[in-house]
């Protein structure tokens, strides 16, 4: 595939390359074009899930296999999106789709328990040391949204200690400005990796915090890794004044054998989980101490009450049991992340090499590219960056057929194949080349 904007005479500035980029994608891509606006008469703006917008419009991709995606207009990508962190088995693991399979021979909507349930809510328990007792949801969103009402059931409290540009789901997005659509938690909002800052803040609110909910690595925050000095002071701060710990691993999960608590020696109180343990399909799960996940016990007189049709659904059970027992292993999750550790120094080195203001951030298989060469520690860091640069990054990667998220961010799937990432690097390193002289030049 041709790179975008290349073709006419050099650029000055970021913004004419990227109205150029722009052209050339149009160019590229009128069936796309066309697909957004028939489906523009039935979903505002033809998108019902706002994160794959982006200008000048969406790709709207025909077929996935194995690493590969095609869209209407027949390009051919490496996935290197992974579905934000879902999609670690790449498109149709054979595995997964034999467990769909055996599940719709069985009978959809059973009505009531079934077998896979309790196998799946079992591998978690083994997998994951923080949880004790399990329970199931739709997505991540719902998850978090249950594990802070526990906190607040089981405190008997109401304040929810969060750090500003932290995202848990459609209905706790605390970006700048936070979300008019949030749930209407009364929020204590502290900045990521302020020890001191955030330690003041929850003990000005002690007496009435409920929960303290964080990422131990921010994911749609611009994978920004938690110092250890944090995570223990939130573990500290919860336990002193009695608070509910809830670390949000629906994208970190993936970054160890047993999540990322254990690499980072925090342990929550609960732990909200989504994403890739549903193989696939629509997921999302808590848990965490027993005596707090004991609340939902329906055969306690005083059990909290926790609805919904779809939470043990055989599609998302079945799929979810074959990916995490038969797929993504503990040695498999080992071997991917530590593909993504050594992708990530590579792509440094490049921007080292040509002295660019450009970093890879993450941890293991998650990362996202950032136009600063300043430090960043905090939320504020990242949006200092050039994001223009990071627009036009994103198309000149998908005109060398890689697809990334707008934002910059890359989850490897267990699909991408070495040359794959070599691919990635190479393109990287023809973008700094292209396009360095209109980068502010790095300290």
């Amino acid at each position: 595939m041709d790179s975008p904007a290349l073709s006419s005479s050099p650029v000055t500035d970021i913004e004419a390359a990227l109205a150029a980029a722009h052209a050339a994608y149009q160019g590229r891509n009128p069936r796309s074009l066309a697909q957004v606006e028939r489906a523009a008469r039935a979903m505002p703006g033809g998108n019902t899930r706002t994160v794959l917008h982006y200008p000048p419009f969406p790709l709207t991709m025909a077929r996935g296999e194995g690493s590969r995606l095609w869209d209407l207009d027949g390009h051919a990508y490496v996935n290197l999106l992974g579905e934000y962190t879902a999609g670690i088995y790449g498109h149709s693991h054979p595995a997964i789709l034999a467990a769909i399979r055996r599940a719709l021979d069985a009978g959809l909507s059973l009505s009531g328990h079934n077998l896979v349930e309790e196998q799946l809510a079992h591998a978690i328990v083994e997998r994951f040391p923080s949880i004790d007792l399990v329970r199931f949801t739709n997505s991540g969103t719902e998850a978090n949204l249950m594990a802070v009402g526990l906190a607040k059931a089981f405190t008997g409290r109401s304040r929810v200690v969060a750090a500003r540009g932290g995202y848990h789901g459609g209905a706790m997005t605390l970006s700048y400005p936070a979300s008019p659509l949030n749930a209407p938690f009364p929020y204590v909002l502290v900045d990521y990796n302020d020890v001191d800052g955030a330690a003041e803040a929850i003990g000005e609110a002690a007496d009435d915090v409920a929960a303290i909910i964080v990422e131990p690595m921010m994911g749609s925050g611009g994978c920004l890794p938690a110092t250890p000095e944090f995570l223990a002071m939130l573990r500290a701060e919860a336990t002193r004044i009695g608070a509910v710990l809830i670390f949000d691993e629906v994208m970190t999960s993936r970054l160890g054998p047993g999540g990322l608590q254990p690499l980072v020696g925090v342990q929550a109180d609960i732990t909200t989980l989504g994403k890739y343990l549903g193989g696939g399909s629509s997921f999302g799960a808590f848990g965490g101490r027993a005596d707090i996940m004991a609340l939902f016990d329906p055969r306690r007189a005083d059990a909290l009450p926790h609805a919904g049709t779809f939470n043990n659904n055989v599609i998302s059970m079945a799929a979810g049991l074959a990916g995490l027992t038969e797929v993504y292993t503990p040695a498999a999750a080992e071997t991917l992340n530590a593909r993504g550790d050594q992708l990530r120094v590579r792509l440094n080195e490049v921007c080292r090499a040509r002295n660019a203001p450009m970093q890879f951030t993450g941890l293991g298989s998650l990362m996202n590219a950032h136009v600063t060469a300043a430090p960043i520690r905090r939320v504020a860091d990242i949006q200092a960056g050039d994001m223009k640069a990071r627009d036009l990054l994103f198309h000149h990667l998908l005109g060398e057929g890689l697809y990334t998220a707008r934002r910059g961010f890359v989850a490897l799937s267990l699909a991408v194949e070495a040359e794959d990432l070599d691919r990635y690097v190479d393109a990287v390193d023809g973008f700094l080349g292209t396009y360095g002289h209109l980068l502010a030049p790095a300290a």
